[in-house]
């Protein structure tokens, strides 16, 4: 199930999520079915507290839903699916291959 408290903002094509007056964020581009995942920022004050899974596992539920395909160009997503590969259903079966999850 998605996170209620992270955000789509399809105007600046990123996922969001708000903590202690910070913005955590997901950075895509959505051509077709390819949600391409480029960057995952979380500011230095958030870090070590699970946020960039939290979005992860957000941005793979909403994928899923909506019949997209996941490109993982972002370095954190390729490493999340590799940590994770329950959740490597909705990754492009050629990202697949190149993170050794085909």
């Amino acid at each position: 199930m998605t996170d209620p408290e992270i955000r789509n903002n399809t105007n600046t094509h990123r996922y969001e999520l708000d903590v202690d007056g910070l913005t955590a964020t997901v950075a895509y581009n959505l051509t077709g079915p390819n949600l391409m995942i480029t960057e995952t920022l979380v500011p230095t004050a958030l870090e070590g507290r699970g946020i960039a899974s939290r979005m992860a596992r957000h941005v793979t539920d909403d994928a899923r839903e909506r019949g997209l395909v996941i490109l993982p160009v972002c370095t954190f997503f390729g490493h999340f699916f590799q940590k994770h590969p329950d959740q490597a259903d909705v990754v492009h079966p050629d990202y697949r291959k190149a993170l050794g999850l085909a």
